[in-house]
Parts: structure tokens; sequence; C-alpha cells
């Protein structure tokens, strides 16, 4: 479902069906005490769970992935990375924040076959506080797009299967409202 609506978005806002470029981040979210895995993020400080998200250049998720917030972002990028590739092969450029860098995720990716296919944009070293980053801020964006369905300001689940489920469904939900905009005169 999520698949054909971003298809529908896209063709929508005049684009071709299939994305050729995208971006990768991740969104640390508490959880409650319902139980079920969870990490901690030393980074954000926080106990939980995190979302990882790939998103066409106009911010349509292309896959999420739910792991415990102990995985780091490099650790848990190569299986969603991979999950991006068979959802849209022609990808040929992702866009990354540091948290992607290193020797580790780059040894994955060669043994895979596709050790060029990332980029990761550092802020300008005499840059100080909050920029936009060029090509990144479309995954946060989606992650602020998400995170306007109430259920997933904290994750309540207890399974990562049922915290992906509303993962999509709120990502499902932004879609069809994107596409009813565009389908209307």
């Amino acid at each position: 479902m999520l698949d054909a609506l971003r298809t529908l978005a896209r063709e929508l806002e005049g684009r071709s069906a299939e994305p050729t470029a995208a971006a990768i981040d991740s969104q640390s979210v508490k959880t409650t005490e319902m139980g079920g895995p969870s990490g901690y993020d030393a980074g954000k400080r926080i106990k939980g769970r995190k979302r990882h998200a790939t998103v066409d250049v106009e911010g349509f998720p292309i896959v999420i992935a739910v792991h415990e917030a102990s995985v780091q972002d490099r650790d848990g990028a190569p299986e969603v990375i991979l999950g991006m590739l068979e959802k849209a092969p022609q990808v040929t450029k992702l866009w990354a924040d540091g948290g992607y860098a290193g020797p580790k995720l780059e040894e994955a990716l060669k043994d895979r076959g596709l050790g060029s296919i990332i980029e990761i944009v550092q802020k300008p070293k005499e840059t100080r506080g909050f920029t936009v980053l060029y090509r990144r801020w479309v995954v946060e964006r989606t992650f602020a797009w998400m995170s306007r369905c109430r259920r997933l300001a904290k994750d309540f689940e207890r399974t990562l299967a049922s915290s992906l489920a509303w993962a999509q469904l709120a990502a499902c939900g932004f879609l069809m409202r994107r596409v009813a905009r565009g389908l209307t005169p």
C-alpha cells in the first residue's frame, strides 16, 4: 500500500514513478512501561526504539524499519538500504548524516557491491547552531509529518512489528492526504 501511494504521489508531483535518489536517517523515540524490545541511545539519551527511514527527494517514504534504540545508525543501515534497493532499484545516490560515516558501513556496502551509493552530508564547519543541510532536510520533514500522528509521539507497542505497522500507517495517512490534494481541482 505504501509503495502504491508513493508511486501515485510522485506521478502527481510530475516525477517518474521510481526514485533515483534518496536520503536516510533515524529517529529515536521513548517507549512506555508496556515492555518489549528497547535499548538506550547514548547519543540522544533516550531509552526506547529507533525508526530508520529512507525517503525519496519529495520526502515520501521508501522503507521504514524499527530497531532497538541501542542499534547504531551505521549498524542498522545495511538492511534498510538493501530493503530500499529492493523497492526502488534505480536509486543511485543516498544522502546521510555523519552517523553513517565510517569504515564499518563502507565495508558492509562494498561487500554487497554498493560502495559508492552513500554520500555523507556534513554540516559546514563555520556554521554555528541549527542549519538546514542540503538534501537531508527531507527525511527530517518526513519524521515531522509522521510525528503528527499522536500514536507515534511515544512508542506504546510491545513488538517491533506493531511499532513498524503504526509508522507505516502514519506514512500512508500523509501520502493519502497528499494524493487527495493533488487530485482535487
